[in-house]
């Protein structure tokens, strides 16, 4: 995660402790159209007909088009670099994985998605390095249901 995409202040990591347990951000609505859910599909030569074939979608019980889970999950990185600010002095961000991850409901082709983002937990690891869980929430516009909730680690480095 690219310190200069970040959007917002800087959070010194002496505020991290405080901040566990609370909302950290929310992200700007993602489309979530056919031509998105396509472009995935070639790139990940997952080409499903629930989430390519219009006409053969309309017969199931979900009367259309799905964004793959992945391609769902894959817009994280984007929706943290609005609503996550950066760590003040972070060196660099690395993914470290997840600790759970849920896909509750299909996002219906034509949607909106976004991430809600709450740190559930800012672990110091020694030598400038943080290990941070948070909470992403990707929430579908207009449902009731999230599209998925999952527990994202990254690993902060903090220094040069």
């Amino acid at each position: 995660m690219s310190r200069t995409e970040r959007k917002g202040t800087p959070t010194p990591v002496a505020d991290l402790p405080g901040l566990v347990g609370q909302e950290i951000g929310v992200s700007r609505w993602f489309e979530i159209d056919q031509a998105r859910i396509d472009a995935f599909a070639e790139v990940t030569e997952d080409r499903q007909f629930i989430h390519v074939d219009p006409e053969a979608a309309k017969a199931t019980p979900l009367g259309g088009t799905i964004a793959h889970g992945f391609l769902t999950l894959s817009l994280a990185s984007a929706m943290s670099y609005d609503a996550v600010p950066p760590l003040a002095g972070v060196a660099m961000g690395l993914n470290y994985g997840f600790d759970k991850l849920r896909f509750l409901a299909p996002v219906p082709a034509g949607s909106r998605v976004r991430g809600r983002f709450r740190l559930l937990s800012a672990d110091d690891k020694g030598g400038g390095r943080w290990l941070l869980k948070h909470e992403l929430t990707v929430e579908i516009d207009g449902a009731d249901k999230p599209a998925l909730v999952a527990e994202w680690l990254s690993m902060q480095v903090v220094g040069g």
